[in-house]
């Protein structure tokens, strides 16, 4: 399900939440958070809410593909890589 317009508290609180202690992190958690966190479904914003609960080396040691996450962050952290692939793809003249 969708955010819908009267989910703005919770949004802007994943907006916040995503910001971290690590620029890196910052940057892609905050980027994916504006453009694709309202489009995931309820299951995903859970996971994805769980996530930044996480320690920060630990999440980028995640999306970096040096460690695997367990089994209930693999959907959101896939979700997240793709997002950061796409986006510097777009990035990068042809």
């Amino acid at each position: 399900m969708d955010m819908r317009p009267d989910d703005d508290r919770q949004y802007d609180r994943v907006l916040w939440r995503s910001r971290r202690g690590m620029l890196e992190l910052d940057l892609l958690l905050v980027d994916f958070a504006r453009v694709r966190y309202p489009l995931l479904d309820c299951a995903d914003q859970e996971a994805y809410g769980a996530l930044l609960e996480q320690d920060d080396w630990t999440i980028w040691e995640w999306l970096q593909g040096r460690s695997a996450p367990s089994s209930s962050f693999v959907r959101i952290v896939d979700a997240i890589a793709d997002f950061v692939a796409d986006s510097t793809a777009r990035r990068v003249p042809a």
